[in-house]
């Protein structure tokens, strides 16, 4: 199989698995369901992956490259609305091509962490990669910076799969990209401006 061809069948596989093992997590996704799900033989998805712990362990492996790419785009511009911009183009681009990525990442918050069967590390590093994009370093204290980034990050995995789900990542590009530089803090021309809380005394 000539590499390129290989490498975008093992992305496919991978985000597949990963979609599964966010429905079902690990332990009740079985080598089978992902067979199934890609199209394979169990034998011809063995010879890709030779275990589904190895094949677990490619799909985390590649949430950390992911992340990494992000960073690599972002990492030469100063903070500010040009790298935020810059960091959510790219993520949404990631999002959109891996979609059962994006699931699996979110599953610690939407499966409750420990019983999602999730290797929490992994993911926490992932998404350490992506705040790291908008300026947010691992470790860094709760700040109103580090909320929004969260937010923004959440909104546009969200809305990402639900563009995905309803097969229109074309037509929700542009809201969701405003959406989450709007949740960063930024205004945009012609948008709305907040109306001002107003503290009575």
């Amino acid at each position: 199989m000539a590499r390129p061809f290989r490498q975008q069948a093992d992305d496919d596989i991978l985000d597949r698995a990963a979609a599964l093992f966010a429905r079902r997590g690990f332990t009740k996704t079985s080598l089978q369901d992902i067979a199934d799900a890609v199209g394979l033989s169990k034998a011809g998805l063995l010879h890709h992956f030779p275990s589904k712990e190895a094949l677990y362990d490619a799909v985390l492996a590649q949430a950390g490259t992911l992340g990494q790419r992000v960073l690599a785009q972002v990492r030469d511009l100063p903070l500010g609305a040009d790298r935020d911009r810059r960091a959510i183009d790219v993520l949404v681009d990631i999002a959109f091509d891996h979609p059962g990525v994006v699931a699996l990442l979110l599953t610690p918050l939407t499966q409750g962490g420990s019983g999602s069967g999730c290797d929490e590390s992994a993911m926490d590093a992932a998404g350490a990669a992506a705040l790291e994009a908008f300026g947010v370093p691992p470790g860094a204290p709760v700040s109103e910076r580090a909320i929004r980034a969260i937010g923004a990050l959440s909104a546009l995995a969200v809305l990402t799969l639900a563009a995905h789900a309803q097969d229109e990542p074309a037509t929700w590009r542009a809201a969701i990209v405003a959406t989450c530089f709007d949740a960063l803090g930024h205004s945009r021309p012609g948008a709305a401006l907040p109306v001002p809380h107003q503290v009575e005394v």
